[in-house]
């Protein structure tokens, strides 16, 4: 989602016009984050993984906008489907509300997580947003299936291996809602920063690219680190916001991966 609009703001947040007039406007995106603390676990490494969630502009580094307790959280694995919602732990994340889990990996095997996160009002886009989210671990070089639906009604489901990516690879997937490809949808593919980088202009934060026919897009990873894809769709039902106004859904399907530097030899 871009950067906000001073029109469409209802009564109780017409705050956000005066905002829009004092700050400057930039290309920012929404992504919801499900970050581990690895996305490749060998022998010898700590099961019991860290997890990370908030809702940011993760090429920007922030802000950080408040989440809300996640609707589903879980993971796919080699004993199938598990939910982890008692995992989850309440946080804070520049001083707002954020989530974070730790999950014990117990065999070897492909590791799904998914994430839906509850509803969040954005009054600038007169749109609830809601990141369908997916990042998958491969633990101990055990395999299995990294490509599995979740099922969520907007999913995108990885061509490449999610996985064990130099930097410079090329990552491609399908955008699906309701199980079906979206011909020539949108996903917008941002880069997690970490204070390396300085964005030349506005349009190198958020890269931007269109599927296929098919529903297929390709994009080449030029860094190490997370990125994180996000096809975003219209939801088939809308929502209240918060003045309990029906209003249209962003029904968004994210996927991360991790990418890494091949090394060189002494």
């Amino acid at each position: 989602m871009h950067h906000s609009k001073i029109l469409g703001c209802s009564a109780k947040y017409r705050v956000c016009l005066l905002l829009s007039l004092l700050v400057p406007i930039t290309a920012t995106a929404h992504f919801q984050e499900l970050i581990p603390a690895t996305e490749s676990l060998e022998a010898g490494d700590n099961r019991a993984l860290d997890i990370q969630m908030k809702f940011t502009h993760p090429m920007a580094g922030g802000p950080v906008m408040p989440m809300a307790k996640p609707v589903d959280f879980g993971v796919l694995g080699p004993e199938g489907r598990e939910d982890l919602s008692e995992q989850l732990t309440a946080v804070e994340v520049d001083e707002q509300p954020a989530y974070q889990a730790t999950y014990n990996i117990e065999q070897p095997g492909v590791y799904v997580l998914f994430l839906e996160p509850a509803a969040y009002w954005e009054p600038g886009e007169g749109k609830m947003i809601k990141h369908y989210t997916k990042t998958v671990i491969d633990a101990f070089g055990g395999g299995g299936d990294w490509d599995a639906s979740v099922g969520f009604p907007v999913e995108i489901r990885p061509l490449t291996r999610p996985y064990g990516l130099w930097s410079g690879n090329v990552f491609q997937g399908v955008v699906q809602q309701d199980g079906q490809p979206v011909p020539f949808a949108e996903v917008e593919v941002e880069w997690r920063n970490d204070g390396t980088v300085t964005p030349p202009t506005d349009a190198f934060v958020t890269q931007v690219i269109k599927a296929d026919a098919n529903g297929t897009f390709t994009y080449a990873m030029p860094r190490a680190g997370w990125w994180g894809f996000a096809a975003l769709l219209e939801g088939a039902e809308p929502l209240m916001n918060p003045d309990g106004e029906s209003v249209p859904v962003e029904a968004g399907a994210l996927l991360w991966v991790r990418v890494r530097d091949m090394p060189v030899a002494d």
